[in-house]
């Protein structure tokens, strides 16, 4: 009986849960046949297998394999959707690198208004951002009235965006930057200052591809308890049949482990609970996020939240730790300070060339921690040309040595590389074996290690 549930299971290509159901028919019928031989060795006479109770087990077996065929081809169906939106996604050509942008929230919370939002625009062009890829303008929470209107349409806030949405995208677009939005899949925000999208979501991706919005940030608040996994692949499909390719950012928290689910469905998915501008809580969500490398891929990056780097709340080289650990785990690089009067320290980190590349390679793979020795740590991963991107992070209390083998980054030991300092934007020529560099406390070194090609002999 064993080896033909198997052989069932196996031929109509059951998922997980359908498993559940073999399960059950397996148990009614063990548990038959142990109360049979339990019966005969207590030697108190059994009950003949009557005609009704036959006929139970053999209906509750057919029964069970008819639920797993339909759900089967519902499974199918679903599958089929997922890989399509999947193919879409790719097909638009949207995340194929991590997405780089300016977003509202950390610095202006609800604080935004049209004139922001244009202003922001100017100084990512002024100062050179916008042409080393810093590409979406987004909108995060706040921009909406509260209620719907008439016809149940989204409508912005009349004191704060009297333009309307759309004059804002055109003004973007004139700029040759794009612009994002915000909305949330529940019944309001996060600041319950206007409607979520839940219930709503054809009628909201056709309303965001009216205005030519070219990103959506997807939030998870008041959301009736109903699962993500539920609620977000609603909003996905309603966005490919927009007419109008958009940015699929979805922001569950973490919770239900969405890089196990969020890459048929959209282009990055947040890992984590929201970032602070502190130590504490950048180190934290960067351990977090890393626990789901294996995941990111090309169209599909894991979001470990927008950056902090110039709100204040962490020294130079924090925010170079900060800058350089999100580069290399293939994050996006959102901008969350007021770029309209940052300083030339914090230019200076945002517009890193050499680091950014790092983020953008395209051979999409997610760098990761791949050593630690208590506070001292080593975070790498591959890139293009069969180079290398690696960190030294300090994470403790004062200055230390810390050393990188090449077993520790996945290089021959017998591999010459030329190391290239992307911070101090100098080269050590024909580096054996290992990379060592004296690191300050809450500090690091970021490089790229190119090998040299081997003669043939």
């Amino acid at each position: 009986m064993l080896r033909l549930c198997c052989q069932l299971a196996i031929r109509h290509k059951l998922t997980p849960q359908h498993y559940v159901f073999f399960y059950l028919d397996i148990l009614s019928l063990l548990a038959a046949r142990l109360l049979l031989l339990n019966s005969q060795r207590i030697r108190i006479a059994p009950m003949a297998p009557s005609s009704s109770s036959g006929c139970f087990l053999v209906f509750f077996g057919i029964f069970s394999l008819m639920f797993i065929s339909a759900n089967s081809a519902a499974g199918n169906i679903e599958l089929t959707d997922s890989a399509r939106i999947r193919r879409n996604l790719l097909d638009n050509g949207l995340g194929l690198t991590p997405q780089m942008g300016w977003n509202s929230w950390n610095h202006f919370h609800c604080d935004i208004n049209e004139t922001l939002i244009k202003e922001t625009a100017d100084a990512m062009v002024s100062s050179g951002l916008s042409a080393i890829g810093y590409t979406y303008i987004n909108l995060d929470d706040c921009w909406g009235e509260l209620n719907r209107d008439s016809q149940g349409n989204l409508v912005p806030r009349a004191s704060s965006f009297p333009s309307g949405i759309k004059a804002l995208a055109d003004y973007v677009h004139s700029k040759e930057l794009k612009l994002g939005i915000y909305s949330d899949a529940g019944t309001q925000t996060c600041s319950k200052t206007m409607p979520g999208s839940l219930g709503h979501e054809e009628q909201d991706a056709k309303t965001f591809a009216s205005w030519g919005v070219d990103y959506l940030k997807y939030d998870n608040c008041e959301n009736t308890g109903v699962s993500p996994k539920k609620r977000y692949p609603k909003m996905s499909k309603a966005l490919l049949d927009s007419g109008r390719p958009i940015f699929f950012s979805l922001c569950e928290w973490g919770q239900e482990d969405p890089a196990t689910w969020a890459p048929s469905i959209g282009n990055s998915w947040r890992t984590t609970g929201d970032i602070e501008d502190k130590w504490e809580s950048m180190t934290s969500i960067a351990d977090q996020n890393n626990n789901w490398a294996s995941y990111a891929q090309p169209g599909a990056w894991n979001d470990p939240d927008m950056l902090e780097v110039g709100n204040g709340g962490m020294t130079t080289e924090e925010y170079r730790c900060h800058f350089s650990i999100w580069a290399l785990a293939k994050a996006p690089l959102l901008v969350g300070c007021d770029v309209r009067s940052m300083d030339n320290v914090t230019f200076e980190l945002l517009s890193n060339k050499e680091v950014i590349a790092v983020n953008q390679d395209k051979l999409g793979v997610q760098g990761k921690k791949v050593k630690k020795d208590e506070d001292l740590e080593v975070w790498a991963g591959p890139l293009t040309n069969h180079k290398v991107a690696m960190v030294l992070w300090n994470r403790g209390s004062s200055l230390a040595n810390i050393s990188a083998h090449w077993s520790d980054i996945g290089l021959e030991p017998s591999t010459i590389v030329d190391a290239r300092d992307l911070w101090a934007h100098s080269t050590e020529r024909s580096v054996q074996n290992q990379i060592s560099a004296e690191v300050d406390s809450h500090a690091c070194k970021m490089y790229t290690l190119k090998p040299h090609k081997r003669v043939q002999h």
